[in-house]
């Protein structure tokens, strides 16, 4: 029986690998697409396991999101990354975790939650982020052009991930640590998409032309 899972990783492994920093190849990345993330330590098989599937939905942003995630030191406008913050808090049973979920992008959570927050504590936070994901991870990309087909896809990876049966993460994993059951669950950086239609055999044959 064909083993979906097993091909995705197979064919995500032979694309081209981005590392922090990555600036040197910014122009080989499409303007729009679809980022798959690995990390050092987890394994499928013989192979690097995907940790992460993420897309953009604002045209031609793709790089940018790549940068929120690698580069700008804002949890507030990457959610993987205060994924990551709310590992490292909990594995030391800090108790800013609280605080952490607390959001001041939008002028109302500002006046709400600003007062609450030891920025100084976060901007370090955000340090042990950065040093995390840019000495942890790499990424390969491909290029999807319209949102509707960049969401469709996105969901269609991600759910065949995480319903997979035999791929887990490592002992070591930080994702371990999550406060979200469902990083822990499906051994990936994300908790939306996770149990949607999983990819048939016609949408996998059509994705790899797509990513050829």
């Amino acid at each position: 029986m064909r083993n979906i899972v097993l091909e995705l990783h197979q064919i995500f492994n032979e694309q081209k690998r981005y590392y922090f920093p990555f600036e040197n190849s910014i122009n080989e990345i499409p303007k729009n697409g679809i980022y798959i993330i690995f990390e050092n330590g987890e394994k499928y098989k013989n192979l690097d396991r995907i940790v992460r599937v993420g897309t953009h939905t604002g045209n031609n942003q793709l790089r940018s999101r790549l940068n929120q995630h690698f580069i700008e030191e804002n949890k507030n406008r990457s959610i993987f990354r205060k994924n990551i913050g709310r590992c490292f808090l909990n594995k030391e049973m800090n108790p800013y975790l609280n605080f952490w979920e607390l959001d001041i992008t939008s002028r109302a959570e500002k006046e709400k939650n600003l007062k609450l927050l030891d920025l100084d504590f976060e901007k370090g936070m955000e340090k042990i982020i950065s040093n995390y994901v840019q000495t942890n991870l790499s990424f390969c990309v491909f290029q999807i052009d319209t949102k509707e087909d960049r969401l469709f896809w996105e969901s269609r990876i991600v759910s065949t991930l995480a319903k997979a049966t035999g791929i887990k993460s490592s002992e070591n994993w930080l994702g371990n640590q999550s406060t979200k059951d469902k990083i822990k669950l499906s051994g990936l950086w994300q908790v939306n998409e996770l149990f949607n239609d999983s990819l048939t055999e016609l949408e996998f044959d059509q994705l790899k032309n797509k990513i050829a």
